[in-house]
């Protein structure tokens, strides 16, 4: 099969994009179903690189947010929520699938010479939501693999609109800007927006990045509007506030706290426009939306990052910087209003919630993840976790688990920045390389992962070793195969 990047423009594809329209391939059996379901439609908001502070109900503060401060008063913050990995394609891998990413063999960030994505025995969100009758769309940026077998239309998506991968996999990125042309297509390809199986635009240039956003948003409203009578999924995946940045015209300067910022209110007025399509067509309080990112700030951009404060590190470690990210959870009249979660949960349990609240059967294949319903719905705001524990893998080496209050460091060596600022202007300052040996923090009294009690907790200690041991036997760690890791799908070399 050829790749996308050798496809021209077809007639159909552009007259597609013209049109906005998200038709079904088959809703006779959703409409049918819809006159008598009870369960909610189910809206994914997936920002990219947003970090814990990075909004105002979890402490911004340089800039508003008041639409998704709005979903957090009318529904449930939960501020020990975590990714499986703090790096684009692993961590959309464990939302999508359920599973650890070290499970199906998705690791690290997808880039345009990758000839793997996610392979089609996986069972996506998507599909799950398929099984029982439910209209499907992505928006935004997918980064699961970029070539036909690996797109969304083939894991259980009606239709898709966005960016194969990441918006900095691009030749004009600031960072090789100094090389000649031919020098930085050589690093990175033209970046192609993609409809359907089709690249509509080959060649992304800074205005159509501009423009992401909003476009973005006005399908996602489009997709909400033409399905309101029957249920439906949307994946919201927005290419923001990832580097390079870039805002539409109506959002420059508006929020007085430079580019980051004016980006972050062009992001929030989306959320609001979503939640105000959902209110005129009187569909709030049947529908659930879960707002999270994929993983903490890009901290060595500098003024083009934002914050995971007070929590250590970001984006690239397993520090609480840069997996635990906000989360909210809006479902009017089932999610309790103006609460907050304590208990840790993390995106590999979105699955099996959502299969369990619209009544879908659990994937074939073993997932990692568990049904968090309970959490949604509590107003208990420690209610029991179904998670014995949770693991965090760093490509392949396990890194790190969290225990209730207690977070377990293995041995590894880590990116920082130290005390030295980050970058400037879109031009990323250097990490050093630090090394962590074994070390235990209590998370409720250091959140900033500061002070390592593990000599005075040694039972606790080998309580953590023990399970951890456990998933290293199931998924590997470092050059060690798991007996149950799965691979991840393949095209071949002459594809």
């Amino acid at each position: 099969m050829r790749s996308l990047y050798n496809g021209s423009v077809s007639v159909v594809a552009a007259l597609a994009l013209a049109s906005c329209s998200f038709v079904p391939r088959d809703s006779s059996a959703a409409r049918e179903q819809a006159t008598t379901r009870r369960a909610p439609n189910i809206v994914v908001i997936f920002i990219d690189d947003l970090g814990y502070a990075d909004v105002g109900c979890f402490g911004a503060r340089d800039y508003k947010t008041p639409n998704i401060d709005r979903l957090a008063r009318e529904g449930r913050r939960f501020d020990n929520f975590y990714v499986s990995q703090a790096v684009c394609s692993a961590s959309r891998a464990s939302l999508l699938t359920g599973c650890y990413a070290n499970r199906v063999g998705i690791l690290g960030a997808l880039g345009p010479q990758a000839r793997h994505g996610i392979a089609a025995e996986e069972t996506t969100l998507a599909e799950v939501c398929k099984s029982r009758g439910y209209a499907t769309a992505c928006i935004g940026k997918w980064h699961l693999g970029h070539h036909r077998p690996f797109l969304p239309l083939q894991h259980g998506f009606d239709a898709y609109y966005g960016l194969p991968y990441s918006n900095d996999m691009w030749p004009q990125h600031p960072g090789i800007r100094h090389l000649s042309y031919e020098e930085r297509v050589k690093r990175w390809p033209e970046l192609p927006l993609i409809e359907g199986n089709e690249v509509i635009d080959a060649a992304v240039d800074a205005d159509r990045q501009r423009s992401l956003t909003r476009a973005y948003t006005e399908r996602a409203m489009d997709f909400v509007r033409a399905q309101r009578e029957q249920p439906f999924f949307l994946y919201l995946a927005h290419s923001m506030v990832h580097v390079p940045l870039f805002v539409g015209r109506d959002f420059e300067g508006k929020s007085g706290a430079g580019l980051f910022g004016d980006v972050m209110t062009e992001v929030d007025w989306s959320v609001g426009r979503v939640v105000d399509t959902l209110r005129e067509l009187g569909l709030e309080r049947d529908t659930l939306i879960l707002f999270t990112s994929d993983n903490g700030p890009w901290l060595s951009y500098g003024d083009h990052a934002g914050s995971a404060l007070p929590l250590r590190e970001g984006k690239g470690t397993m520090f609480d910087g840069g997996c635990r990210v906000p989360t909210i959870a809006w479902w009017p009249g089932r999610v309790p209003a103006n609460a907050t979660c304590h208990t840790p949960a993390m995106t590999i349990d979105i699955l099996p919630t959502v299969a369990e609240l619209i009544g879908a059967e659990a994937p074939p294949l073993p997932i990692d993840g568990k049904s968090i319903a309970t959490l949604l719905t509590s107003a208990d705001p420690r209610p029991a976790s179904p998670q014995q524990a949770y693991f965090y893998w760093y490509e392949r080496e396990l890194q790190a688990m969290r225990m209730g209050k207690w977070k377990l460091h293995f041995p590894h060596a880590y990116r920082t920045l130290g005390n030295e600022p980050g970058g400037r202007d879109g031009i990323p300052a250097p990490y050093r390389q630090e090394r962590i040996g074994l070390a235990l923090y209590d998370l409720e009294a250091d959140i900033g992962e500061t002070h390592d009690v593990s000599a005075s907790h040694e039972k606790v200690v080998a309580a953590m070793l023990a399970l951890a041991e456990g998933m290293r036997a199931r998924l590997g760690d470092a050059d060690r195969m798991g007996t149950e890791q799965r691979a991840p799908g393949r095209i071949g070399a002459g594809d």
